[in-house]
């Protein structure tokens, strides 16, 4: 039963340019699964869509590639009140002064996790025996300072569960979709399974690449070659950053004109994109003066079925008092 295991890190995409959220969609097709399978999350989680408010980066890509092509997508996670005790046991820990002395402890190993998950990835690196047992170590080093139960979000109960499901699906080629902590417990219970291989870099990945550093734009980065770049790229993503690159480099006027035009095509995809542009237009509006044509772009922000935490408190913020810059 070949099984293929694509571990995914959250935000911490946008770091990667080599292991990035396309990067999952483009193996997926190269793997060409019979079903999706998410063992990271609850069939209610899915439905509600909950990956959105956590920023699970390549579901935004992944999940509407699946539907597009009738494949099968399905939550695995039958335990998610378990998974939700794991915050709910740091928040009581806080409460006690020895309770903090624990938190103190995991704080070096989430030191280290986020060190392991900085560093340059590859895809293949994520399958390596040094990379495995760097998430054991902060797995096991996390259940030696708590416990494996409410701290863990009893990960290795629910992990076992999940491997039980994707076992008895028998024949087929299965992707599972999982949370890198996750991951571990799956390669472990799942006889055969495989994890990320040598994978050469698509354009389409060279272009997600080029959108996540625009995401990340500094000031040490050379602007003018990343707005050459995004025009290139030449979608609707590109387009608001690039305009999002004028706003920044202090031309209101070259930015609001991007999003004149990209209002006037098609930005629905990725799924985070229409409650940025519109919140974005707003404060382009505020800008230029036109609080009414601000107003009605911050209403039409907060209508949408689902708009990202930061966009949300953009728009709510521009209803109360005109955006200004400084």
């Amino acid at each position: 039963m070949p099984v293929l295991i694509l571990p995914t890190l959250g935000s911490f995409h946008i770091l990667h340019p080599r292991y990035n959220a396309v990067t999952i969609l483009e193996m997926a097709k190269a793997y060409g699964p019979r079903a999706v399978l998410l063992a990271s999350y609850a069939p209610a989680e899915l439905e509600a869509g909950l990956w959105r408010d956590v920023g699970d980066l390549p579901l935004f890509h992944l999940l509407p590639w699946a539907e597009r092509n009738g494949l099968e997508v399905a939550a695995l996670d039958k335990h998610p009140n378990l998974k939700v005790q794991a915050e709910q046991f740091r928040q009581a820990l806080a409460q006690f002064p020895r309770g903090q002395e624990f938190l103190a402890q995991a704080a070096e190993l989430e030191r280290r996790l986020q060190a392991l998950l900085t560093r340059p990835l590859l895809p293949d690196m994520l399958s390596s025996p040094a990379f495995v047992d760097e998430l054991w170590n902060y797995l096991d080093g996390f259940a030696q300072v708590f416990g494996e139960g409410p701290a863990t979000g009893f990960r290795a109960q629910r992990m076992q569960a999940v491997a039980e499901q994707i076992g008895s699906r028998g024949e087929g080629r299965w992707l599972v979709i999982s949370d890198l902590l996750d991951y571990p417990y799956l390669l472990r219970e799942i006889p055969g399974t495989t994890g990320p291989g040598a994978h050469a870099s698509s354009p389409a990945e060279a272009d997600r690449a080029i959108l996540d550093r625009a995401w990340r734009l500094e000031e040490k980065d050379d602007w003018s070659l990343l707005l050459q770049q995004l025009q290139e790229i030449a979608d609707a993503e590109a387009q608001y950053l690039a305009a999002q690159i004028y706003l920044a480099a202090g031309r209101p006027e070259d930015a609001l004109a991007l999003m004149e035009a990209l209002l006037h095509s098609e930005f629905a995809h990725p799924a985070y994109l229409p409650g940025y542009v519109l919140a974005r237009y707003g404060q382009l509006q505020d800008l230029a003066g036109n609080r009414q044509a601000a107003l009605r772009a911050y209403q039409a922000t907060l209508a949408l079925s689902w708009v990202p935490a930061e966009a949300r408190e953009i728009a709510l913020a521009g209803q109360r008092n005109p955006f200004k810059l400084g």
